[in-house]
């Protein structure tokens, strides 16, 4: 078996560049082998094989693992392709437009028996993880709401060609780009969701895609989860708690690391590069066996989620 993962990365986009490829390039047992880009010059700076489609990349058979970093559209069918070429496959999130297309991606998994992954970083922050373990042993109780607000300000008129705002290539606004990593978080802490319900609307801005979104979850257990996500508030928000009938766990701001809890203040921060734990979890898992924990499995029930919520624009 080899030792080192030999990456293609799908799209050279502002996550690629700022954490993907910086991540595979520091990581020992990463190597960059090529790009998937139909502009070559935005790869030139990465020194790696360039290839105009992903069905010429999937010639060359160094490759084991494709990131797949491109809008949200192109993540079924691309995923479905490298799969059933014989690689491994980890995707940008959301995994898909909806839940049939993700379960369609969870199905290629399967039949090929190759990995599969998501790219919801959040479940390997350390203060996540240790959120979920003071759940587990019982420091607040039983839990019974879980609390989430990204709220942030989003311009209009910026960018009028980001495929963000275009439905047809995003599947939605913020429910799909920030509403998404709630709701996977939740969903790390409680499992599989039994109901789910919201509403999508444009109160500020006139996106094509909706400016707001407010989800309401409901576990087996009788936890309720709550996210609401904004993209037309002057006040950035980043609040996560998780309410019990003994206490509460405060996680605010979610990307700062600090946990509060009734038995204290700890401060637990995430990777500088926050995709860099993502790549080396998956390297991991190739190379070494170990258990993924953002899978197709796991992620496509934030795809159930957001296909349960009303659109209302």
């Amino acid at each position: 078996m080899s030792k080192t993962v030999n990456w293609l990365v799908i799209g050279v986009g502002d996550i690629t560049k700022k954490r993907v490829l910086p991540a595979i390039q520091a990581h020992e047992r990463s190597a960059l082998r090529g790009i998937v880009t139909r502009h070559p010059e935005k790869a030139s700076p990465y020194g790696c094989n360039v290839y105009p489609t992903l069905e010429v990349a999937l010639r060359d058979r160094e490759i084991n693992a494709v990131y797949v970093g491109t809008p949200v559209a192109l993540h079924a069918p691309q995923t479905v392709a490298a799969l059933y070429a014989g690689r491994n496959v980890l995707c940008e999130k959301p995994m898909a437009m909806n839940y049939p297309e993700a379960r369609d991606m969870v199905c290629a998994a399967r039949d090929t028996g190759h990995l599969f992954g998501v790219a919801y970083y959040r479940r390997l922050y350390p203060n996540l993880q240790r959120a979920k373990a003071l759940v587990e042993a019982g420091a607040i109780g039983q839990p019974v709401l879980c609390e989430a607000t990204c709220h942030s300000w989003v311009p209009p008129g910026i960018e009028p060609d980001y495929w963000r705002f275009d439905p047809e290539l995003a599947g939605g606004g913020p429910l799909y780009d920030i509403a998404s990593h709630r709701i996977d978080a939740m969903n790390f802490l409680f499992g599989n969701p039994a109901k789910a319900t919201g509403y999508t609307s444009n109160s500020v801005h006139r996106y094509a895609v909706e400016d707001n979104a407010t989800v309401l979850i409901e576990y087996p257990q009788g936890v309720r989860g709550v996210v609401d996500v904004r993209w037309h508030s002057k006040v950035d928000r980043d609040e996560f708690r998780i309410v019990g009938t003994d206490g509460a766990i405060e996680l605010t701001p979610l990307n700062s690391g600090r946990v509060v809890w009734p038995g204290g203040t700890e401060e637990l921060p995430p990777h500088a590069n926050l995709h860099y734990p993502l790549i080396e979890h998956f390297a991991n898992a190739i190379l070494d066996g170990s258990p993924l924990i953002s899978t197709g499995e796991t992620a496509m029930w934030t795809d159930w989620v957001t296909g349960k919520v009303a659109i209302r624009l």
